[in-house]
């Protein structure tokens, strides 16, 4: 049975979503996190994994695909780093193949070719081609990790389209997710004024668009 909440977020563009953060005062807008193509879609339950600098011996970068449930979002945190991959091909055909629904790099991936080919939303700080094995190492798994200056915690609902990722927290979701309903619903009644032959400035007036993002303004 699919997740309720995922359906409606994958009914909701970032952009609405991120403003439906804004009203409710919280930070989930992943900064400069882009997707690899311009048509990639996913929505999904997060499921985090923390690197780290490889020690001596360097450990592992993970075998955490094969536990991986369908339909969620893979978030990892490489702190940032842009100068080693920790997702590449494999990855992708395997994670395209379970059906998961997309992958959130604090970092950069590689085999952009792939993921465009397959259809498999990547999200990150761009692309380069050298590996992460031994560079980097899993530190710890399903805890609390930051992307793009944003906190995303296991489970916490992950939306992503043409204009880049939001997280919206577990605990905040249900508020979330009405007030990005009802800005859809009001953006929509404004363009159809418009296309009726309203000014958008009386049309703005009518829906109340002003007042769609003020925080703790009731809708």
């Amino acid at each position: 049975m699919k997740d309720a909440n995922v359906v409606r977020a994958s009914q909701l563009d970032t952009a609405t979503i991120s403003d439906a953060l804004d009203k409710h005062g919280l930070v989930g807008q992943c900064y400069r996190i882009m997707p690899r193509s311009n048509t990639f879609r996913m929505a999904g339950r997060a499921w985090t994994l923390m690197y780290g600098p490889a020690g001596s011996p360097p450990g592992t970068v993970g075998d955490y695909i094969d536990d991986i449930d369908e339909d969620t979002v893979i978030v990892l945190d490489n702190n940032g780093r842009t100068d080693a991959t920790v997702w590449g091909d494999i990855l992708t055909e395997a994670a395209s193949r379970k059906g998961v629904a997309g992958t959130v790099i604090n970092g950069v991936n590689r085999d952009v070719a792939l993921c465009i080919e397959l259809n498999y939303p990547i999200y990150s700080l761009g692309n380069w081609m050298r590996t992460g094995k031994d560079r980097v190492q899993v530190e710890a798994t399903q805890v609390p990790v930051n992307i793009g200056d944003v906190r995303v915690c296991p489970g916490d609902l992950v939306r992503g389209d043409a204009d880049g990722v939001v997280v919206v927290p577990r605990a905040f979701e249900e508020q979330v997710l009405a007030s990005a309903e009802a800005i859809q619903t009001a953006e929509d009644e404004i363009r159809h004024s418009v296309r009726g032959g309203l000014s958008l400035r009386d049309a703005r007036a009518m829906h109340g668009y002003h007042n769609l993002q003020t925080r703790g303004h009731d809708e």
